[in-house]
């Protein structure tokens, strides 16, 4: 069964996939982090903060830029249509 997608609630999704982002940079905040301090010169460290910024960074733009764009598609839905996407339920499927 065909079905659309009428609506995304902007502050659901950006609340999601801002969280996701910032869990995700991690992975590759932490390896550069280790790179650089390797190689920082002895006696040096390497700036602490980039781990708590970075994530934080993708949060806030990952929030802003998927609300945005929710209300972008909530606004076009009604000119363009809805993502469309098939669907089943398992007493649909045959199982063999």
């Amino acid at each position: 069964m065909k079905q659309q997608i009428t609506r995304f609630s902007p502050h659901q999704n950006a609340k999601v996939t801002a969280i996701l982002m910032a869990i995700g940079s991690l992975i590759f905040v932490v390896p550069i982090f280790v790179l650089v301090a390797l190689k920082a010169p002895a006696g040096t460290q390497p700036p602490m903060a980039m781990l708590i910024i970075m994530p934080l960074i993708y949060l806030i733009f990952g929030y802003i830029s998927i609300a945005i764009l929710s209300a972008v598609y909530n606004f076009l839905y009604k000119y363009i249509g809805g993502i469309e996407f098939e669907s089943t339920t398992e007493a649909n499927e045959t199982h063999g």
